[in-house]
């Protein structure tokens, strides 16, 4: 039944964002395995065992196609590219449905998966180790599944995730998002407000870094801003020249953030925040427009 197929839109949504880190491509890969299930011939649609494996897999081949394609547009995008941050009000991100994986150790918790942090990993990762990650990783799927979607045997698929695997562990922060970090980032938006270079210093850690996407459609930092006093200068730069902005607390991809608006109350940027031990170390600031539709 259609109603039946409609409901696995939260897990293909959650699987496809994860993998493309862009909602609206999601969305496409999202539509486009649906286009494929219901112009199957309706014998052939009551052959599948699992329908929803079936989607799964679907979407999971669009996506590889689009990472593949994506690869060579983002190398002309002017600055850096980010993911599309998504809303803690987004229904979809917290009814994934997910598998449950034979080594529970392998498993990626859903918020961790979500978190920018892991989105930016996931970017540097090959379309197939990207797909054999999300897959088993974060929904639990079997390799024998991946092996159909990218092409491969299962002990290469194996390979893949492992590969994957090492640079999560290379890139990932000792702390995921908990009240520390809820607290380093309410104190990260006082100390802008009142314009306090110490305060703002002493809450970055000394490595901190910021990193902007403006997609070359606003204006944006080009390159990462590095340490924290750096940062701070970065930052306290941005309230002088744009006096009417004003900062509010956020939940960013299962994190605490932060949403900027203009004096009209327009969304300016959406800022994404790692937090380790208690200290601000990554500040991800979306300004691309085109990426900020959700929070409108």
């Amino acid at each position: 039944m259609a109603s039946e197929r409609e409901a696995d839109r939260g897990l293909l949504l959650n699987v496809a964002y994860r993998m493309l880190g862009s909602v609206a491509e999601a969305e496409d890969a999202v539509q486009e395995a649906y286009a494929r299930w219901f112009a199957m011939d309706p014998g052939r649609r009551d052959a599948v065992e699992r329908p929803t494996a079936w989607l799964v897999t679907t979407v999971g081949r669009v996506c590889l196609d689009v990472l593949g394609s994506a690869r060579h547009r983002r190398v002309r995008y002017v600055g850096p590219w980010l993911p599309e941050p998504v809303s803690g009000s987004a229904s979809w991100t917290s009814r994934a449905g997910a598998q449950r994986a034979q080594d529970p150790a392998e498993l990626v918790s859903l918020d961790e998966s979500l978190g920018f942090a892991m989105l930016v990993v996931l970017e540097s990762m090959t379309p197939a180790e990207r797909v054999a990650f999300v897959l088993h990783d974060v929904f639990g799927y079997p390799f024998d599944d991946i092996a159909a979607i990218v092409g491969r045997s299962n002990a290469a698929c194996r390979r893949l995730a492992s590969s994957a695997r090492r640079r999560v562990r290379e890139g990932r922060r000792r702390e995921v998002a908990g009240p520390e970090a809820g607290r380093a980032v309410e104190a990260l938006k006082s100390a802008w407000r009142t314009g306090d270079p110490d305060a703002l210093i002493a809450l970055l850690d000394p490595e901190a870094a910021a990193v902007a996407d403006g997609g070359g459609k606003v204006t944006a930092t080009l390159h990462p801003v590095r340490r924290a006093a750096n940062v701070a200068a970065l930052l306290l730069g941005v309230r002088r020249r744009e006096p009417g902005l004003t900062l509010e607390s956020a939940e960013v991809n299962a994190g605490p953030g932060l949403v900027a608006r203009d004096r009209d109350g327009r969304v300016a940027a959406v800022v994404a925040v790692d937090c380790d031990r208690g200290t601000v170390h990554r500040l991800w600031v979306m300004r691309n427009p085109d990426k900020l539709s959700m929070w409108r």
